[in-house]
């Protein structure tokens, strides 16, 4: 997905959000770093995610906090993990149990903090849980995407947000019960709340797996041009890639997968909603035959 005009105070307001929740008093060091790659590579045509990479690396630089986020993400898998028991039960109970744990995956989309565009903090999950999973799916390629399991052998799974995560299980569940093996990926250094390998082993989250690689980087969703050998190798055998969160969708957007993908994310920024065509906070699951659609 392109970069947005909205995009540059959205990227600065998450800045200054992680430069507090390091403490260390380098708030303004880590804005002035942010400012200046951003005003390096903030032009027409360039990829969002690729500009958020830039604009962050520069910033963690200047904070010299390696996971700012560290308590965020344990929270937030700890108010998601009560919930998991009711969501369960609301997937065992359905008469389509894959679309409601494809909702359930989504509605952890939510958990997203720092510029205003979710919740700002994990413990408000408590008071929106039963009025995200009321709204279902407001853009439905579930039909789509069901069938693309089935025919599937191999699904390469991107998670976004640590919480979102819990979630995530419950999906992989469906599809691994439909017979594919599923590989999860992880982000390859601690960037924003997003899952690396320490959050995935905190939470069990291998068990629910066939294996699990990193993207190699640090980066806002993956550049596969510059990933690691693991994660290319396991995209070449993917019969199925599905994505997670906005971050996910900016990235790959703009890029070649070479296999059918699935989005699955939570419409929480006006330019990543206009490029989806739906509006603001709407629940989506989008199939596209190649990843670039």
């Amino acid at each position: 997905m392109d970069i947005n005009a909205e995009c540059a105070h959205c990227l600065l307001e998450r800045v200054l959000f992680q430069a507090r929740l390091a403490g260390n008093g380098r708030e303004f060091e880590s804005v002035a770093a942010a400012i200046g790659a951003l005003r390096d590579g903030f032009r027409k045509g360039r990829v969002s995610a690729a500009v958020s990479t830039e604009v962050h690396k520069a910033a963690y630089a200047a904070m010299g906090v390696r996971d700012p986020y560290r308590d965020l993400k344990v929270r937030s898998d700890a108010v998601a993990g009560e919930f998991v028991s009711e969501a369960e039960r609301a997937i065992a109970e359905s008469d389509d149990p894959f679309y409601e744990a494809a909702l359930m995956a989504v509605i952890g989309n939510v958990m997203d903090f720092g510029s205003g565009i979710a919740i700002d903090r994990p413990e408000e999950f408590r008071g929106e849980f039963e009025a995200l999973r009321s709204q279902g799916i407001g853009s439905d390629d579930t039909g789509l995407f069901k069938e693309a399991v089935s025919g599937a052998g191999r699904v390469l799974y991107f998670f976004d947000n640590c919480g979102e995560s819990v979630f995530d299980r419950l999906l992989i569940d469906q599809i691994r019960s439909m017979g594919p093996k599923v590989v999860g990926v992880v982000r390859g250094e601690p960037i924003l709340n997003d899952v690396t390998v320490e959050d995935a082993k905190r939470i069990g989250l291998l068990d629910s797996l066939d294996g699990l690689v990193t993207t190699g980087q640090f980066a806002i969703g993956a550049d596969i041009a510059a990933a690691g050998d693991d994660l290319r190798e396991e995209l070449s055998k993917a019969d199925l890639v599905v994505a997670k969160g906005m971050a996910n969708y900016e990235s790959f957007t703009g890029q070649d997968l070479g296999v059918p993908t699935v989005y699955l994310l939570r419409s929480k920024c006006a330019p990543v909603a206009e490029s989806l065509g739906v509006p603001m906070a709407v629940n989506v699951v989008r199939y596209a035959a190649r990843s670039n659609e």
